[in-house]
Order: structure tokens, then sequence, then C-alpha cells
């Protein structure tokens, strides 16, 4: 066992240090814990992951995300109403999830042995033993091709689709976890069965524990969660992103008022060297909202746009490096100008000082209300077991972004971002636009 203790910024002036002890071990049949104790309530809260994200739905884009809704149609002798059942007599808050790279089941139930044992065994059935009832699955179909139409009526979500796939191409980064029409479609059951089989296994889980345990307390609940999963085999390593090779631009006429737009190219993984100048340097070009560049040069100094900003998803590989607005649609073109010209200017020379010290205040500010709930904390302890960083790493956050200068920031920009192979993604107006 490795206990580390993390020493959370409550207020940057006049405020206390409050010390959270992560503890961190695996089960016996290997799968990593990471458990802080909290006694303020009597609640617990766990998470189960998975590597079961998108990633791994190969030739059926959806795959992951319709065995992981799935799960809670049916385990062993229960149907849906006997589990809901179940978990509504404790008290229990069940969710469930998947996105791209990871998929989970996470429950809040009261600590008290009498709520919390027959939660966890009820939770672990699901986990272990799912049923996958054909009638479900021809509802939770239904349901996806549903959203998948309305989907197709929104500018927003044709954007992002589109936008992932300019991004990525065939890379399993490529595609979104709704999947499309005709995968959803052509999905059989036999498909889900396997796709559980493989992933759904110890050697890709992960469990976060937050709550009202101790130590005994918390390793009894993760052998009880997770004890009967099979070993299997960890998933293989996804293949890298490659860096985009030139310039793209792609206009998608759509019956809207307004043109969203999408500019970016590939940016950074979870472990990336530059994580932390490329994290502060996006904060002070459009992720830091009123103190943001972008924020103040479009919509304060020019009105092209209510809403603007920038952002990176950080993956396992190179996630999306991202800028967006949405405009009016004969705004457009100047709107698209004003976002490369902002992007092309931060990157050639990075920020002034006065931007960095707002903004690394704003971030350092903000930091104690990112773990001011067990919710809160319990996300990032599933992050850090899934990515691999290190336990430290919330330790020293405040620390490292402190650290960061202008020169660490442009450099790091120089390094990653490429203004000459932008992917450029309008969606709106018409084909003429």
């Amino acid at each position: 066992m490795i206990r580390l203790s993390l020493f959370l910024l409550i207020a940057l002036s006049g405020g206390v240090a409050q010390a959270v002890e992560i503890q961190h071990w695996q089960t016996a049949n290997g799968v990593p814990v990471y458990f802080v104790e909290s006694r303020d309530l009597p609640m617990v809260d766990v998470r189960v992951v998975f590597d079961a994200g998108s990633v791994r739905d190969g030739n059926s884009p959806g795959l992951a995300l319709l065995t992981n809704g799935l799960l809670v149609e049916g385990a062993g002798e229960l149907d849906a109403d006997a589990i809901a059942t179940g978990f509504d007599r404790l008290g229990v808050r069940l969710s469930h999830g998947a996105d791209q790279e990871m998929a989970w089941m996470q429950l809040r139930a009261l600590s008290e042995a009498d709520y919390l044992r027959p939660a966890s065994e009820l939770m672990s059935q699901l986990l272990t033993r799912p049923s996958f009832p054909a009638s479900s699955l021809e509802r939770d179909r239904a349901n996806m091709l549903l959203a998948l139409q309305a989907e197709a009526q929104s500018p927003e979500a044709v954007a992002n689709r589109a936008y992932q796939k300019a991004l990525y191409g065939s890379h399993p980064y490529g595609s979104l976890p709704s999947g499309t029409t005709e995968s959803i479609t052509d999905i059989r059951r036999e498909q889900i069965i396997a796709f559980h089989q493989r992933y759904y296994v110890a050697a890709g889980a992960l469990v976060a524990i937050v709550g009202d345990l101790d130590r005994q307390g918390a390793a009894t609940l993760a052998d009880r969660l997770v004890g009967a999963l099979p070993k299997g085999q960890a998933p293989t390593a996804i293949e890298s992103v490659k860096p985009l090779e030139r310039a793209v631009e792609k206009h998608l006429p759509h019956p809207s008022s307004q043109t969203h737009i999408r500019i970016g190219q590939p940016g950074m993984s979870r472990l990336d060297p530059d994580y932390f100048p490329l994290y502060v340097g996006n904060h002070i070009l459009g992720g830091g909202g009123l103190v943001s560049r972008l924020f103040r040069t479009i919509r304060e100094e020019r009105g092209l746009a209510y809403s603007v900003y920038s952002y990176f998803s950080p993956m396992r590989g190179l996630g999306p490096f991202t800028l967006g607005m949405q405009t009016k649609g004969e705004q457009a073109g100047e709107a698209v100008a004003l976002l490369r010209q902002e992007l092309e200017a931060f990157v050639a020379a990075g920020p002034d000082e006065a931007e960095l010290e707002r903004s690394k205040q704003n971030i350092l500010g903000g930091f104690a209300l990112r773990l001011d709930s067990n919710s809160k904390i319990l996300n990032y302890l599933a992050v850090i077991g899934f990515y691999d960083l290190p336990l430290d790493y919330l330790d020293r956050f405040s620390q490292r972004v402190a650290a960061v200068t202008r020169a660490d920031v442009q450099q790091a920009f120089a390094r990653r971002i490429k203004p000459d192979r932008l992917v450029t993604l309008t969606v709106g107006g018409s084909d003429s636009d």
C-alpha cells in the first residue's frame, strides 16, 4: 500500500491547508484501488473504471456505449425493474457511461453496512454477470438511433462530429461514442457479449473510493465490487496520433442563422511534458473566460460572438486542441480570420507578463473549488489512475502552475501548435458561404 498526503489549498488568502490522504493498493486479482477517507458525511462514493471506451469499438462505432448502457438492464436472474427497485430501496444513486477512452459505473450510498454491502453486491452483479436482454438491446438501439436523428438537426453536434473526423480520420479518436446510424443498426447481441468479456476485466479496471470508511473497509468494498472479475488481458495500446500534414478547410451547409466554427489540431496527451505550460497558455488564450485574449478581442472589441473559447482535451494520445465560437453567417469569414490571427500571434510571441499573472491567479484561486466535494475528488482519483498520473499530481498542481513562465508558454506553443496545419471547419449557412 502507498500513502500520499495531498495538501489542498482552501483559499489563496487567509486560507488554511487541509490534508487529504490518498491511499493506493491493488486487489487480489490485480485491480488498482485509489482511496480517500472522508468522514464529513456518512456516505461513500465509488467508481469502477474500465479501459472500455469507444476507442475499443473497432468497426462497430457505438458498441462501447451500447454495452455500458445495457449493464443495468439485467444481471443474473434480475431484470431491469428488480435492479432499479433494489437500488431505490437502499437509497443508492447509480450512474454509468462511456466516453472515448473509458467506461465506468459509479454509486453513492450510505456508509452503513446494511446499505453499502447490498448496494455493492448488486453493482458487482451488474459488472460481472450482465444478461444483455434482447428486448432491452432493441429499446436502447432505438433510443440511440433517435438521438442520432436529433443530432443531425443540431449544427453544434454536426460540427463536433465532423471536426473530430477531420482531425483524426480513421484513427480510433476519429469516432464519437454515439456511433452512426449504420453501425448502431448493425450491432448484434453477440458483439456486445464479446465486448464485455474482452474489456470488463481486472486487467483493464481500477477502483476509486471516497467516503466514510477506513482502509480495511475500503479494501473490503473494492474486493466485493471487482473480486469476481476475470483477470483477462490488458487492452492493446492504441496507435499513435499522427500530426496533421497540411491545413484542412471544410464547410458543411446547415439551415442555421448562426455559423459554428471549429479550428484546431491534435494537441497534447495527459502525460505530456509540456502539459502545464500548454494548460496555462490556453487559459490565457481562450480558456479563462473573462480574462482570456479571445474573449477580449472577439467579444468585447469586435462583438462577433457572445461566447468564444479554446481548450485542450488531453487523452492517452494527442487529444484535440480547439478554438471555437458561433457567429452570424455573414460574419463567419471575419471571425475565422480573426481566430487564426490571434492564434498565430500567440504562438509567435506568447503572453505578456500581465496576462500570465492574471491567468495564474485565476487558476490557483479556483483550484480549491475543484476539490470541494467527494464526487469531484472521486473524479480526480479516476483520472489519476486511468492515465497513470503521478500520485503527487494534485499535491504539485499549484506549484507547477505557479512555476510557469512566459518563455515556457511561448516555447511550448511554438513546439506543439502549427498554425499552418489547422483544421478549419464551419457549419451553417449554405453551400456558397
